[in-house]
């Protein structure tokens, strides 16, 4: 672990066997990169972070994993986006993936094999989110992956509600000479959805259990339903493969979900997101959960390549 410059302020980066993990757990909790040294000596990038020029607009930077806290994509109500109802029934902000991503965090553990980090709220947090909390993203490093841990603990005198996510920008393609279209996907859901203009969710497009990540069809939907925990992408017949697991259950509750995302054919980088729940969850219900009073709740994530 040794902390590096960066663009004016400083960085932390994790040697873990042939991986290094680099990230700045005071802004936002933000795992910036991830990459492999491979037997050859050649550097294979799994977690994408695009070169910059500047730090500003940090938190709206597309690359790392953005945490998503308290809720994930976009919250409506009554068909206004940007919005949502607290269980007081008083209509409040809320910004497109919560606060989460452009929060100041406190450090509450760096060693050799990750960091803990808690979230401050501003006051635009408090505002949004009035609530007596602590949130905490613990993320733990290992030589061909990683887990990261959300816990929601309740202070409050009453039930907070969440629906938390991950927004993991994974290198696409990252093979020389391969294309999006030379890689698959496996997500074992039975059910699949989408959003709609007004923030309510609507059938989502018939997909194969197989599916190429050229296929235009899989972006913006949400996959619920699942089988198992585990999306695995990569290489068909290759041992090259990246899993990603959702909870911690074999079989996750109906409503957890995976999010397949990348904004066009020509980006760098393809988003597979394991989520709580599909978006809009205070409003719709769906994937929404409840922290009962001096009760805590946790979601884990894990992250593995072959």
């Amino acid at each position: 672990m040794e902390k590096v410059p960066y663009l004016g302020q400083t960085l932390t980066r994790w040697q873990v066997g042939n991986s290094t993990f680099l990230a700045m757990p005071e802004r936002g909790a933000r795992l910036m990169n991830w990459h492999l040294t491979l037997g050859d000596g050649s550097v294979r990038d799994i977690v994408y972070w695009p070169e910059l020029k500047t730090l500003d607009d940090f938190h709206k930077v597309r690359g790392g994993n953005p945490v998503l806290f308290p809720f994930s994509a976009r919250t409506f109500d009554q068909g206004q986006m940007g919005f949502w109802r607290d269980p007081a029934g008083v209509r409040r902000p809320m910004p497109m993936h919560g606060f989460a991503r452009n929060g100041e965090f406190k450090i509450t553990r760096m060693d050799a094999r990750g960091f803990s980090a808690m979230l401050v709220p501003d006051e635009d947090a408090k505002a949004a989110y009035p609530f007596n909390y602590e949130f905490t993203v613990a993320y733990r490093f290992s030589e061909l992956g990683l887990s990261c841990e959300f816990t929601l603990r309740n202070f409050d005198a009453q039930p907070i509600p969440w629906s938390a996510g991950h927004h993991f920008y994974f290198t696409m393609p990252w093979s020389e000479g391969l294309a999006r279209g030379d890689y698959v996907i496996r997500i074992p859901a039975t059910k699949t959805l989408r959003q709609d203009a007004s923030g309510q969710l609507v059938a989502g497009p018939a997909l194969k259990p197989e599916e190429p990540l050229s296929n235009d069809t899989l972006i913006d939907t949400f996959h619920l339903g699942l089988k198992s925990n585990t999306a695995i992408f990569g290489q068909p017949g290759t041992s090259s493969q990246v899993s990603v697991r959702n909870g911690t259950s074999a079989v996750p509750a109906p409503e957890a979900t995976f999010v397949t995302w990348t904004p066009d054919a020509t980006a760098p980088y393809y988003c597979v997101e394991p989520w709580m729940g599909p978006p809009n969850a205070p409003e719709t219900k769906v994937g929404l959960h409840w922290v009962q009073p001096g009760q805590s709740q946790s979601f884990v994530v894990e992250i593995a390549v072959k």
